[in-house]
């Protein structure tokens, strides 16, 4: 069964754990200095917060996946909605590892569909992101940019390795030295 995932910048972590407890009357699921998350089953919910945005509100929304079946249901539906696919396929963000892809709504909001595989203890085993994004979150952008591919790219991720340039702030154009393919980005 899939579950609805929100993930929202907050300055003051500890005052936002706070709130979220009383609100969901349930104790996070993790909390990391940077980072808290709650896995409610009433409803079902991944709800996350982290001090990692440039600003407070919602990063992005999306769907967890259960199954390798739902994912792959999931990323059917995000290609027949006709945008730009952002495939990452195996990768690591948020403290877990995932198989994931995104697609970004006409109003610029990016949906995450993913598959957890496990934890990690270090937030995304990399580098920190330049662009100070909870993770390879799509940027609300000119269907051009790196975070959306452009029409006829569309099955192309920008984290492939034929991403060739590195552009200051962007997400997901490949740094120097930090190596090709999926879960590479920024």
């Amino acid at each position: 069964m899939k579950r609805f995932h929100v993930h929202t910048h907050v300055d003051d972590l500890a005052t936002s754990i706070a709130f979220y407890t009383r609100l969901f009357g349930a104790e996070p699921a993790r909390v990391e200095a940077d980072y808290a998350k709650w896995m409610l089953d009433d409803p079902r919910l991944n709800f996350a917060i982290s001090t990692r945005g440039a600003s407070p509100g919602i990063d992005h929304l999306g769907i967890q996946a259960d199954t390798d079946e739902e994912l792959a249901e999931l990323k059917l539906r995000a290609q027949a909605a006709d945008a730009g696919l952002l495939d990452e396929g195996a990768t690591t963000c948020c403290y877990a590892r995932s198989d994931k892809h995104w697609v970004t709504d006409p109003q610029g909001i990016a949906w995450e569909h993913y598959r957890t595989l496990g934890d990690i203890p270090v937030f995304r085993e990399a580098a920190p992101s330049a662009s100070g994004s909870a993770c390879c979150t799509p940027a609300a952008a000119p269907a051009a940019s790196c975070c959306t591919p452009a029409p006829a790219a569309a099955s192309a991720s920008c984290c492939s390795a034929a991403a060739a340039t590195t552009t200051a702030g962007s997400c997901c154009t490949p740094k120097p030295g930090a190596g090709t393919g999926a879960g590479r980005c920024c």
